[in-house]
């Protein structure tokens, strides 16, 4: 035997793989003690503050301004000023090249964007870099395409911007929801004043300064941080001409509400609790793959998640049994390493909801599962759960939950399926897992939600719309038809 085949027998065989910590660098980001709303081009020093922290660790970032309605109203005039002294006016070509810069920025920038999408929201840093950060770029992408093809778009009308719009965005896709909204108005030819949410101001105050290397005009695009009070200000202001709000129902009827008879143009992306619909002919382990996708990605922060399984009876013990095993292997933690699947819930607010509705749950009398995983002390954290035996009338079935909570009932036929899909009060997505082409187009025509995914969950597009029915709200955002809101018609 020689020496190298006499190493090979003394080396040790390990018992179990473990992944070493791989974390992304942290000074990627460099963040200001304290930051002011962006208005008119310049930094606006706010009179009252409020910090902003890690939810992984409850540690503060930074202090943030909480806007005032006076600052809300320099932020409006001066977005009304800049849509009538220019904006408007200059060629569609030109603000192409202004989307397009912003889109190249966004690209270089990624890695700085990632990094602070996972530190102010909680995400897996994998997920910031692979999904927010290429999509954001690729709506400015888009829609820089479309500003100088407007009347292609839309034949035989004349399009012109609205003006001034006021844009809400959630704290689950701060930068991707921004893209969204932005992109579209600008291509359109408006002005915007953004609101990012309180808990996850940072992402818009850094894209502050991509708006300055772009080097855009100054008040086409004011970002005003603040908490609901901000956002009411925003709706309430009679200089605003469109409002564009991405969040809960209960405020988006709130919303639709005040604006009632105002003539205010309004489109509302709200919540949903999605059914996503296993038959017994579908790929089991590609299934299951796409039900840790639709729910557990981004901790269950995503207004389309699939947050209730429909799983036909011949089926469900084995579909069960392998999403239990594959729920042992995801990676709860920090959201900066590499190898973590699930992060830290956005605020201390929302985890108290998702243990209030889980335990509801437990009392009406549905089976929890929850791998095996330890939870950092410090932060904001829940175990990916997995409830059986579940009731149509439960709270867990019917509430949206915006947590990595999964809900799982069983139906027969496509019939009972449909019956059950459809009995909730939203309607934005849902999704279907067969196949036999012809099941996948009968179900989508039946299936009142906004978006249909066949053999696949949260796939995303620039040039596909997006929005729901019913208490999901109304108007789309990508596409064509993203471009819609935002334009009046001769």
């Amino acid at each position: 035997m020689t020496e190298l085949e006499r190493k090979r027998d003394r080396a040790p065989v390990p018992s179990q793989w473990d992944y070493a910590p791989a974390p992304e660098a942290r000074d990627l980001v460099q963040l200001r003690e304290r930051y002011g709303h962006f208005v008119g081009g310049e930094w606006l020093e706010p009179k009252e503050t409020y910090a902003t922290i890690d939810p992984s660790t409850e540690e503060p970032l930074a202090e943030v301004g909480q806007a005032t309605n006076e600052e809300v109203d320099l932020a409006v005039r001066a977005a009304r000023d800049a849509f009538t002294n220019g904006w408007s006016d200059i060629s569609p070509a030109e603000r192409a090249k202004y989307l397009f810069r912003i889109a190249r920025i966004l690209q270089e920038r990624s890695r700085e964007f990632a990094v602070l999408e996972s530190l102010n929201g909680g995400k897996p840093i994998r997920e910031s870099r692979d999904v927010d950060l290429p999509l954001s770029a690729a709506h400015f992408f888009y829609y820089a395409g479309w500003a100088d093809k407007l009347e292609y778009a839309f034949p035989n009308r004349k399009p012109r911007p609205v003006g001034v719009a006021g844009q809400i965005v959630p704290w689950n896709f701060p930068l991707l929801m921004l893209s969204w909204k932005i992109a579209p108005a600008l291509a359109a030819g408006n002005t915007v004043v953004l609101k990012p949410a309180e808990t996850t101001p940072l992402s818009a105050l850094l894209f502050c300064d991509v708006v300055r290397q772009a080097e855009l005009p100054p008040g086409v695009v004011n970002i005003v941080t603040g908490d609901g009070r901000t956002g009411a200000g925003l709706v309430k202001h009679e200089g605003v001409d469109k409002i564009a709000f991405t969040g809960s129902t209960e405020v988006g009827k709130a919303i639709h509400r005040e604006l009632a008879g105002t003539g205010k143009r309004l489109t509302l992306e709200l919540g949903g609790k999605a059914a996503n619909v296993i038959f017994d002919d579908a790929a089991l382990d590609q299934a299951v793959e796409g039900i840790v996708n639709g729910i557990y990605f981004n901790q269950g922060h995503v207004c389309c998640a699939g947050s209730r399984l429909l799983v036909q009876e011949s089926i469900s013990e084995p579909l069960i049994g392998k999403l239990k095993r594959r729920l042992e292997t995801l990676r709860v933690g920090d959201p900066l390493d590499k190898n973590t699947d699930v992060g830290a819930i956005n605020s201390r607010q929302q985890l108290d909801k998702i243990k209030e509705l889980v335990a509801s749950g437990e009392e009406e009398g549905a089976e929890i599962y929850q791998p095996p995983c330890r939870l950092p002390e410090k932060g904001y954290w829940f175990a990916p759960t997995v409830f059986t035996n579940v009731a149509q009338s439960y709270r867990i079935a019917q509430e949206e939950i915006f947590g990595p909570v999964l809900s799982v009932l069983t139906f027969r036929t496509p019939d009972e399926a449909v019956e059950k899909a459809n009995n909730t009060p939203y309607g934005l997505s849902a999704g279907v897992w067969t196949e036999k082409g012809s099941r996948i187009l009968a179900m989508a025509q039946r299936l009142r939600a906004g978006v249909v995914w066949a053999n696949t969950y949260n796939r995303f597009d620039p040039a596909s719309p997006f929005g729901g029915y019913k208490e999901s709200g109304y108007g789309r955002e990508g596409g064509r038809h993203g471009l819609e809101p935002y334009l009046e018609f001769e």
